[in-house]
């Protein structure tokens, strides 16, 4: 009768088969905004201190500094410009950060006129950030929006984050321009294939931040999700 998505991505259900059926689809739209968007500055705040590599060096005995520079230098394009990757760009603006964006439903000029963001084609956001950013839903025409072309046009101290679904990325691409240091790193919460494969490469690449679909993790949201996804289930079944 209902498929009460517990979050807010419903591309893993077939929702043409649910209409055909009768059955109602629902999610939890803006469940995790605050998390995500709190781990996307986490990760560019990581890269741009070096914070995780420091740690490393130091517990193997290596007294070095690395060359590291302020959010506030540093241009930020972000891809999908919903509720996260509208809080993503708050947080960056609250860092001093020149931010540019690209979404294909329009954006208020409000929104524009209150952060001082700057909307620009996909081919601008890669030719020009430092960091990107997606935080896009998983649709036919995002699937592998990161792929071989968008990684050579990137700049090769830029750095890339994906929070938002694997399949954004085609993660062979990703692996190789890694791999060359065509682009100086990567954030990945989520991937193609999860649990991340033991024998991927990706484990094994020092310029890889890695974790377990873990970016929404928030008690208060966790609860606001549990209890929505309860509301709508009843809310679509008959005599509830």
């Amino acid at each position: 009768k209902v498929i009460s998505k517990w979050g807010t991505g419903i591309d893993s259900i077939n929702q043409e088969a649910a209409k055909r059926h009768g059955i109602a689809v629902c999610n939890t739209p803006d469940a995790f905004t605050f998390p995500v968007a709190d781990s996307v500055l986490g990760y560019m705040l990581c890269f741009a201190r070096q914070i995780p590599w420091m740690d490393r060096d130091i517990r193997s005995g290596i007294w070095q500094k690395p060359p590291g520079f302020a959010l506030r230098e540093s241009t930020l394009g972000v891809i999908g410009l919903g509720n996260v990757g509208k809080a993503v760009v708050r947080r960056a603006t609250a860092f001093g950060m020149t931010v540019i964006g690209n979404d294909i439903a329009p954006i208020s000029q409000d929104f524009i006129s209150e952060t001082g963001l700057e909307l620009v084609d996909k081919e601008a956001i890669f030719l020009r950030s430092d960091f990107v950013s997606l935080n896009c839903d998983l649709n036919p025409t995002s699937h592998h929006i990161i792929g071989s072309y968008e990684l050579t046009v990137m700049k090769p101290t830029a750095y890339l984050i994906n929070t938002a679904r694997g399949p954004l990325i085609d993660e062979q691409a990703l692996l190789g321009a890694l791999k060359t240091k065509s682009i100086a790193g990567v954030a990945m919460d989520v991937f193609e294939v999860e649990p991340l494969p033991q024998e991927s490469d990706l484990r094994k690449l020092n310029n890889c931040l890695l974790a377990p679909h873990s970016a929404n993790a928030s008690p208060e949201a966790y609860e606001r999700v549990h209890q929505n996804t309860i509301y709508n289930l009843l809310a679509h079944l008959p005599g509830s």
